[in-house]
């Protein structure tokens, strides 16, 4: 095996094996994460990110070693979830770029893609922090990169082991490079979810495939179409269609009233030639005999939703992938939020948003799930608000994958900053840079705090946190943990000042209106000529989100 080099098929086998090891480990890297506080967790986004690359590959019959990276690469990109998740595509990105020149590689070649890999992420990261995933790779890179050139006929199973081994030495430095890290004394959980994947890794290049314990997914990654139910499909049929613009006098305006009246769903694209319209309706006849009054009708498409709906229940086929469907655009810019709760949606939607990205905390969306959202609004440039710090990667990611809309990411950290960002459009305003730079600085401008549970039991800067019990967060660090009177009070003094002008109350799903109305009040209380908002976001996870500005 010291000889053997890695192919196309050993590739993809390495890369199965190391989804499989980070996948039966996941619960244990997401221990390793220092706050106790419910969130994506390190181990599940790095796992549904590998996930993501495992299943592509799996569709490769007989692969060269470039089409396997390049694979591999592009589902990484696609299915990250997180920080962790985006700095791992980033990382395989850069190895398929250098093993793309190669029919088979070897110690030296596996080196150098690792080392390409690691500038690739540290290229993409705006301020590459030490003690961190990064940390680990950069120095197991080094270290494999100078073995070769004292050993250029070190074999690819040689070199992985120098690399695991000098990964291993420093992992255990990230404990005294972060603060942190060292306060709670572990390791970096993204470093050792990295070492996790590439000891599944080293199993395959050995010929070794292990019978892995792997729990059951936290997180459904397809459809429950079973839980749809019939009822909740509001129109029957989905109509297309193109009409030839032989009337060229006859107003597309008035067109999109009138089906507009009939169904939902509404897309009509028209140019000097042609009028195009997608709607769901239960009247399709209503809708191609408007058409007909442009033209003679060139393509005609009308599916019974609620036929597909109940053939995927019974198929169970949910998981089927899905094509992208780019809607053209009508206007120059559109918005897109990401957030979790009917209420918030709502609200995101109220305020101008034309898609809302369900995801946030314990569930980052991945890249994909973003650069869908961007496809489906009709616009030409797309301004995307992450709305949490543990997106913005996957969200800037997207940038790269959307070839028709131009992408401009917010990098909102907080539900609260994405509401004043879409407060701040001005609908009127038609420059991108300036319109960009009043949403980020009106973000800028708010104060906010959450209110949620401890996840596990922990213990940071010297005080012992209880699972379950109440913790508050103030502009992401932890503020108070205890009984939920004690942490609110606490939290809101930290927020309000006497110069604070507003304040929002977003209370989440199984917080009733009379407890949200003792938050305004203890806000009032700090300060009673301030202007107080009370909204019903439904958003799981935190109890209640608090704003200030």
């Amino acid at each position: 095996m010291a000889e053997q080099k890695i192919n196309g098929a050993l590739f993809r086998s390495m890369v199965t094996e190391g989804a499989l090891a980070i996948a039966e480990k996941k619960e244990q890297i997401n221990e390793l994460n220092v706050f106790p506080v419910p969130d994506g967790d390190t181990g599940t986004n790095m796992s549904m990110t590998m996930a993501a690359a495992m299943t592509e590959l799996e569709k490769l019959a007989e692969p060269t070693l470039a089409k396997a990276a390049d694979t591999a690469a592009a589902a990484l990109l696609r299915g990250a979830r997180g920080n962790s998740g985006v700095i791992l595509s980033l990382l395989f990105r850069g190895m398929a770029r250098k093993l793309h020149e190669e029919q088979e590689a070897g110690g030296c070649e596996l080196a150098l893609a690792l080392r390409e890999g690691v500038e690739t992420a540290y290229k993409a990261v705006m301020k590459p922090a030490e003690g961190t995933i990064l940390t680990v790779s950069r120095v197991a890179a080094q270290h494999a990169v100078e073995a070769c050139q004292a050993e250029p006929e070190l074999s690819a199973e040689q070199v992985l082991e120098k690399i695991l081994e000098c990964g291993r030495v420093a992992l255990e430095e990230t404990i005294h490079q972060n603060p942190v890290l060292e306060k709670a004394g572990v390791v970096d959980a993204g470093g050792f979810g990295f070492l996790t994947i590439l000891e599944g890794m080293q199993d395959a290049l050995r010929g070794i495939h292990k019978e892995r314990k792997i729990a059951e997914p936290a997180v459904s990654t397809a459809a429950d179409f079973g839980a749809i139910a019939d009822e909740d499909i509001t129109f029957t049929y989905c109509t297309e269609f193109i009409a030839a613009r032989k009337d060229k006098a006859r107003n597309v305006g008035r067109l999109r009233a009138i089906l507009n009246d009939i169904g939902d769903s509404l897309v009509v694209v028209e140019d000097d030639d042609i009028v195009k319209v997608h709607v769901h309706t239960d009247q399709p006849n209503k809708a191609l005999e408007e058409g007909l009054k442009f033209g003679p009708l060139l393509t005609v498409k009308i599916e019974n939703m609620r036929e597909q709906h109940t053939a995927k229940v019974i198929e169970g086929t949910a998981d089927a992938p899905r094509e992208r469907v780019i809607v053209p655009a009508e206007k120059k810019f559109g918005f897109v939020s990401v957030a979790a709760g009917e209420g918030l949606k709502a609200l995101f939607t109220d305020l101008g948003a034309d898609a809302v990205v369900q995801g946030g905390q314990t569930m980052n969306p991945s890249t994909d799930d973003i650069v869908r959202a961007v496809d489906a609004v009709p616009a030409e440039i797309v301004f995307v608000l992450p709305n949490n710090k543990n997106i913005i990667m996957a969200a800037e990611q997207a940038v790269h994958l959307s070839e028709e809309k131009k992408i401009v990411v917010v990098p909102t950290r907080t539900i609260p900053q994405g509401i004043s960002a879409l407060l701040a459009v001005d609908p009127d305003c038609e420059d991108e840079a300036a319109l960009a730079q009043a949403m980020r600085d009106a973000a800028h401008h708010v104060r906010s705090g959450q209110v949620t549970y401890a996840a596990r039991d922990s213990e940071f800067d010297g005080k012992k946190i209880r699972q379950g019990e109440y913790l508050s967060l103030s502009e992401g660090r932890l503020c108070a943990s205890g009984r939920e009177s004690s942490v609110l009070k606490k939290l809101v003094r930290e927020l309000v000042t006497d110069e604070s002008a507003f304040a929002t109350v977003i209370y989440g799903e199984g917080v009733s209106e009379e407890q949200a109305a003792e938050v305004e009040a203890l806000l009032h209380k700090e300060n009673k000529d301030m202007e107080i908002s009370v909204i019903n976001g439904g958003q799981p996870v935190y109890y209640y989100i608090l704003s200030v500005e």
